[in-house]
């Protein structure tokens, strides 16, 4: 019903930028929010951002705050994820994922609440 696809992923150096893309396509329901995840090796899976479809309010980890930027094309239909001052620790497969069914009692965080994921991308972050 929904296809999602990120793009945008790559190696890049410390201190460095890189943008990532979220495409959602395929489907007539309205998405409460999309959020970015992410999974470095040997960790477990966690929320990095989050952008919600009604106000465009956003959410971010507090890793990531001050360096990473989501954000939204004027169709909605996509999602960015502009990331800066990068650091090693930011290597990870990256995942977006979309929220269309109503979750009482959930966080923007919360994986399980997720209908529709992305195939992931790589990012690394090395010199």
């Amino acid at each position: 019903q929904l296809q999602v696809v990120e793009s945008g992923g790559g190696l890049v150096q410390p201190g460095g930028s890189l943008r990532l893309t979220c495409a959602a396509s395929g489907s007539t329901v309205d998405y409460y929010a999309i959020t970015w995840f992410r999974q470095a090796p040997g960790k477990e899976r966690e929320g990095v951002s989050c952008i919600t479809n009604s106000d465009g309010f956003t959410y971010y980890a507090d890793s990531v705050k001050g360096r990473f930027t989501v954000s939204r094309d004027n169709t909605k239909n996509t999602v960015f994820l502009q990331m800066n001052s990068l650091k090693p620790e930011d290597t990870a497969i990256y995942y977006c994922a979309v929220d269309v069914v109503p979750n009482s009692g959930s966080s923007w965080s919360d994986e399980w609440m997720y209908d529709y994921w992305g195939q992931g991308i790589q990012v690394t972050v090395s010199s």
